[in-house]
């Protein structure tokens, strides 16, 4: 069952949508963490719900460290809805993509990095390529923690970036681009500012947020919690709610009838 009432952090968004802002992660956040990743899948109310809020508020925006091309496919790109896949390195609005050039020179370091991860995998573990980054997963293969913190140590070592999730590992190109960058490039001019995520990876655009706030804007920092997610997410929040389906129904009551 979801809230019946929206908690008052999120009210200044929902008061004055046309001055607001609105961040969402996708993996534990639109859509349920799953053992294969390419059959992740927001729940069925996600696309219609992103759509409303898209025509109903200045900014809305779904960051991940998916590809845009495999975000577009799942929630698709109304009117008004910005992409950020690849923690920003890539984003899709209105139909036009971007890429990150900085990023693209890393480009064949990350596809060493995936042939040598994909040599090392053991049975059970996942090497999720993505062109401008790559995961490691060990969901299916518990013991294969050791070979993702190995593979990323080496990756480390050529210059790329480990961020943790949950039992996966993202490597990508060291350009200073995070949830965080995100939201503070896209941020800046709102009234109230919302982000809604799960895992060690929104730290940084919850702590964004903070910055914002340090400056009068309104904001409200969603954690979107299962048994696995990490404390510091929960601790890090102004709102905490059980899964996707209690994030879900926080942004219907955002996105109104």
């Amino acid at each position: 069952m979801g809230p019946r009432a929206l908690p008052a952090v999120l009210e200044p968004l929902r008061d004055r949508p046309a001055e607001s802002a609105l961040f969402v992660d996708f993996d534990g956040t639109l859509a349920p963490i799953v053992g294969d990743p390419a059959q992740a899948r927001p729940l069925p109310q996600v696309p219609g719900v992103l759509a409303r809020l898209a025509r109903r508020m200045a900014l809305v925006a779904v960051v991940s460290g998916r590809p845009v091309e495999f975000l577009s496919r799942v929630v698709g790109t109304p009117p008004g809805l910005h992409l950020a896949g690849l923690y920003g390195l890539e984003e899709i609005h209105d139909g036009r993509v971007r890429r990150s050039a900085e990023a693209e020179r890393w480009r064949p370091v990350v596809e060493e990095a995936t042939r040598r991860a994909c040599r090392s995998a053991p049975a059970g573990a996942e090497v999720e390529a993505k062109g401008l980054t790559v995961t490691l997963h060990w969901r299916r293969a518990p013991a294969a923690a050791r070979w993702a913190e190995e593979a990323g140590g080496r990756a480390e070592a050529d210059g790329l970036v480990a961020q943790p999730g949950r039992m996966a590992l993202e490597l990508r190109p060291p350009v200073g681009s995070d949830k965080g960058a995100v939201v503070a490039r896209m941020a800046p001019g709102h009234a109230a500012v919302a982000f809604f995520g799960d895992d060690l990876g929104d730290l940084p655009a919850f702590a964004a947020l903070g910055a914002l706030a340090s400056k009068g804007v309104a904001v409200a920092r969603v954690a979107v919690v299962d048994g696995e997610t990490a404390p510091q997410v929960a601790a890090a929040a102004d709102v905490v709610v059980d899964g996707p389906a209690g994030a879900v129904a926080l942004l219907e009551l955002l996105a109104g009838p």
